[in-house]
């Protein structure tokens, strides 16, 4: 396991803020790290870098599918976008470098979840 993975566990998984998490690093296009189960798949990764970059109004208005499931669109801004549906959520912050992104059950806080990520 490699340090970005300690961190996501440590940081997230741990306390329970969120159900999983995965960081996709911008520049090399692909997921650097994700906690065990939580499998994002190269073209799930390209759409969330795209999202930011090419498709954040769409993603606003229209939502957004992730692993073959639909997400309402919370909130969204030049550095976060919130989702949720039945199920639970997502939470999708971008820095420079990297993209987090968290998932989370209904039966947890997407308030705490997303502030968590956040501060990750």
């Amino acid at each position: 396991m490699n340090q970005l993975q300690d961190l996501l566990n440590d940081s997230l998984i741990r306390t329970k803020h969120v159900e999983n998490a995965a960081i996709i690093n911008i520049k090399e296009r692909k997921v650097c790290a994700s906690t065990f189960g939580f499998n994002v798949s190269p073209e799930n990764a390209l759409n969330l870098i795209d999202t930011f970059y090419k498709n954040l109004l769409q993603v606003r208005r229209g939502g957004l599918h992730f692993k073959k499931k639909y997400y309402k669109c919370v909130r969204a801004d030049e550095h976060s976008i919130y989702l949720q549906n039945v199920y639970g959520g997502l939470i999708v912050v971008k820095t420079k470098t990297f993209i987090l992104i968290a998932s989370y059950r209904v039966d947890m806080y997407p308030s705490v979840c997303v502030e968590a990520v956040e501060k990750l």
